[in-house]
């Protein structure tokens, strides 16, 4: 516990013109700290404080935060990030791939963002920040219309002061024939057709993921009746049970971590499992678990190719255990995409993607720990569905979605790309 530094009394201090606005019981914490706090001490009695303020008041400078996120349905902003010395007081927008201020919302000073953000949490997500330094969760807020918007949202530190970046979700699931798979992997990625194995959806933050993700969910949502598991930190799309049961339970909130929810869910009856990201052996190895006992599972990786997330898998193994996971691996994989967003002409973001299907030759090569063989599998495997990114790549400027030179720049073998392109 904290007390505040005695001073003689003042007024609170009142924002600018230029700072945002927030309750005058938030700067009158503000003026009573002591300057001796700093860094997480600091943070902490501001959290004391904050949390012993009226529910009004809080609420109030939710809405603060409310008008910054509904600025990015405006812009159509995919992040938004404030805080910390590295924003020079600013709130910064990311459009169309491109991240700037934006001086019309004001700028607040650090301890007014410190409170805001602080504002966000609950209790208890702020003993998970002190302890953790970083906290990653869901926020919804309502919209034009009363459209429920949802946010991903980190809160850090940063110079030792809090931070916040934030994602803007989907308000609804794109659907899955609009994301241009071929018929094939589309049946892949359906329980319907293939009811077990693990496939993977990788690429770096802000790649498109989490938007592939929710498309398939919701397509098996609308097409067989089952159950369909969702374990992420945090939930971002909140899916409505349709044919299928849809349950989401978000990590550090109601389950202990994504291995305890696949090893709950073991008991719990699910067709399909939704892992919002493979980050550990220990995860690694529940998924290829879940697979291998007839269950179908979805999960992550930030990884930027096929062959990479392969690579990546077996090397989080120690070296005399890298030949039984590779196949194990090779037994209970099914499908490997990997996503760019691309600049688009004319403004906007692109789809660029790989796609591997763990056909017999494939299996070998990652048994035989040949991975190097298979990106010619996927250029010469359009008929099973298949491309590698530079082909895609061709595909996109050539119908005028991107630039032969945006093309090169995202390449992962610009070797390849340019002999394509002669």
């Amino acid at each position: 516990m904290y007390s505040p530094a005695t001073a003689p009394a003042a007024p609170p201090a009142l924002p600018t013109q230029n700072e945002i606005r927030l309750p005058a019981s938030y700067y009158r914490i503000i003026d009573e700290v002591s300057p001796e706090f700093i860094g997480m001490t600091r943070i902490r009695y501001y959290a004391e404080k904050l949390n012993m303020l009226s529910l009004a008041d809080r609420e109030a400078a939710r809405a603060v935060f409310a008008d910054l996120a509904q600025k990015m349905v405006q812009l159509n902003a995919s992040d938004l990030d404030m805080g910390g010395t590295g924003c020079n007081g600013y709130v910064w927008y990311r459009v169309d791939g491109f991240k700037r201020p934006e001086p019309e919302m004001g700028q607040p000073t650090l301890e007014e963002t410190n409170l805001l953000l602080l504002s966000l949490l609950a209790p208890y997500q702020q003993e998970y920040l002190f302890s953790n330094f970083s906290h990653d969760f869901g926020y919804s807020i309502d919209v034009e219309d009363d459209v429920a918007r949802r946010f991903r949202a980190s809160v850090y530190l940063e110079d030792k002061q809090l931070a916040l970046s934030v994602r803007m979700l989907p308000w609804k699931p794109r659907s899955l024939r609009s994301l241009g798979f071929h018929p094939i992997i589309e049946r892949g990625f359906m329980f319907r057709y293939v009811r077990d194995g693990l496939t993977l959806l990788t690429g770096v933050t802000g790649s498109g993921k989490s938007t592939t993700l929710d498309a398939i969910v919701n397509a098996n949502n609308e097409n067989f009746e089952g159950h369909i598991l969702v374990i992420a930190q945090p939930i971002e799309y909140m899916h409505t049970s349709k044919k299928c049961i849809v349950r989401h339970r978000e990590v550090g909130t109601d389950v202990a971590s994504f291995v305890d929810g696949m090893i709950q869910g073991l008991r719990q009856d699910p067709d399909i499992v939704v892992v919002g990201e493979m980050r550990d052996p220990e995860t690694i190895a529940a998924a290829m678990e879940m697979a291998d006992t007839g269950h179908k599972v979805f999960s992550t990786l930030h990884t930027g190719s096929a062959m990479e997330t392969i690579d990546r898998i077996v090397a989080e193994y120690s070296p005399e255990e890298q030949d039984r996971i590779r196949y194990r691996l090779a037994d209970v994989l099914r499908c490997v995409v990997s996503q760019k967003l691309l600049p688009a002409v004319g403004g906007g973001r692109v789809l660029a993607k790989e796609v591997l299907w763990l056909a017999t030759p494939a299996r070998a090569a990652i048994k035989n720990n040949n991975t190097h063989e298979i990106y010619q599998m996927m250029w010469e495997g359009r008929e099973q569905g298949m491309i590698t990114l530079e082909q895609d790549l061709l595909r996109l400027a050539h119908v005028g979605d991107i630039t032969h030179e945006t093309a090169l720049s995202f390449a992962n073998n610009k070797k390849r790309l340019l002999e394509l392109m002669r």
